[in-house]
């Protein structure tokens, strides 16, 4: 499946589980149900690496997260992406669209929360570098992210 990346996805900003912000200090825009349940099943559970809008702003970097989140033993699936850039508000009901671009790595469990922000953290970094790579930066550049959403309301 990593092959047939660039991947692109959007929708609706839902409220997660509020540890983003608050527990790990990275805020993270989330996806409903649906929009995961969207996605390839072949698409490996993990960390990637992209970029990302909300309403059809300014494209930011982002890392992005895919799976049950094995640290807090999630039930279900979810898609949760921290973007790079300061909000400084609730993105709650806009449009998030993302191209995710890369992946980082295999999700798996933190012995501690330390860890865990550590690791996220890395994959900040690794994505900083590897989005101004020219094949990749060229990507923030896609139609999708100024494209109207069609709505299933």
């Amino acid at each position: 499946m990593l092959s047939q990346l660039p991947l692109f996805a959007g929708g609706e900003i839902v409220r997660g589980f509020g540890r983003g912000s608050k527990e790990l200090g990275i805020p993270t825009a989330n996806f409903p149900l649906e929009v995961v349940k969207s996605l390839p099943e072949s698409l490996p559970t993990g960390a990637y690496y992209g970029w990302a809008n909300v309403d059809n702003g300014p494209v930011h970097k982002m890392v992005l997260s895919v799976g049950w989140n094995p640290f807090y033993n999630n039930k279900e699936k979810s898609v949760e992406t921290h973007m790079l850039h300061d909000f400084n508000c609730d993105l709650y009901g806009q449009t998030l669209k993302i191209c995710i671009v890369g992946y980082l790595r295999p999700e798996r469990s933190f012995d501690s929360l330390e860890s865990l922000i550590a690791a996220i953290r890395g994959d900040i970094e690794q994505a900083k570098a590897f989005l101004d790579e020219a094949d990749k930066a060229k990507l923030k550049e896609a139609p999708y992210f100024t494209e109207k959403l069609c709505s299933s309301k």
